[in-house]
């Protein structure tokens, strides 16, 4: 596990044997550990191991906070709170019906993945609703030894909450401000179908910078600093796909050719972006 500060370290679960794509928060200290998104139930062993290593036993982990409840997020849930029925659960009010039963979700997500779905997630158990502590924003709770804010921070998914800590300066946002794979890199806005929000996702945005955060960490993948910056650039790349999906849906063709015009043009953002990130290293 990497250290972020005290009682506060991540791990890189190697979803599909790959590093650097999920990320695991383990929060811990003497009253026992808890984890923001433990990940799919594919990517256990890993963050299992993971956890042996630095003297934590699954049995240690107290409890779950959930940003939102896709799979690459949440989708261990029912699996570890099957083995240890007296964790607890932290999840958003519009979220926590599709714990309970998974069958909409599994739904949607197969529609996307079809035969890879078990490959990629592997069980998706439901979780036993009085496990659940059920979140709507503006709470403060304790957790893994740490005091953590909660904001409601839709945008990404209706039902995806962000938490801080302040002591450490640390937000733990999910996918709110972005998929960032590597230093440096470019900040891709995430937009899964049905349910984005573009301006609930200013407003969330928003709501993270007031936060006053030395450090964001994304769940996709790991800290990042400056805050400012980071929403800032975000913010951007937001706006341009946003305008390019738009452009998008005013062509004539079919919805196949519209798709490989907007393929296109988000690779030529790409590579502009890129060549000027290049350009200005020494």
């Amino acid at each position: 596990m990497i250290t972020l500060a005290s009682g506060v370290s991540y791990t890189d679960v190697q979803f599909i044997g790959l590093p650097g794509i999920i990320a695991s928060v383990v929060l811990h200290g003497p009253g026992g550990a808890a984890i923001i998104d433990p990940g799919p139930t594919s990517t256990l062993p890993a963050l299992g191991a993971d956890l042996a290593h630095a003297g934590i036993a699954m049995r240690d982990v107290r409890a779950l906070l959930l940003t939102h409840i896709h799979l690459d997020h949440a989708g261990a849930t029912g699996t570890l709170v099957r083995e240890q029925p007296d964790l607890r659960v932290y999840v958003h009010e519009k979220g926590a019906p599709h714990l309970v039963d998974p069958t909409r979700l599994l739904a949607s997500a197969t529609r996307l993945y079809g035969d890879e779905m078990d490959r990629l997630w592997g069980d998706v158990l439901p979780v036993p609703a009085h496990t659940l502590s059920v979140l709507a924003g503006g709470e403060r709770i304790s957790a893994g030894g740490r005091d953590l804010d909660i904001a409601y921070t839709p945008g990404h998914a209706s039902h995806h909450v962000s938490y801080f800590s302040a002591d450490t300066g640390i937000a733990f946002v999910g996918d709110t401000a972005g998929v960032r794979l590597t230093p440096g890199g470019f900040n891709v806005p995430p937009t899964p179908p049905p349910d984005i929000d573009l301006e609930a996702w200013a407003v969330s945005l928003h709501r993270i910078e007031q936060w006053g955060a030395g450090t964001l960490f994304v769940t996709h993948f790991g800290p990042s600093a400056p805050v400012a910056t980071h929403l800032s650039e975000f913010a951007d790349r937001l706006a341009i796909v946003s305008r390019l999906a738009a452009a998008s849906l005013a062509r004539q063709g079919s919805d196949e050719d519209r798709e490989a015009w907007f393929t296109d043009q988000i690779r030529r953002e790409l590579r502009r972006r890129m060549t000027r990130y290049w350009r200005k290293r020494p």
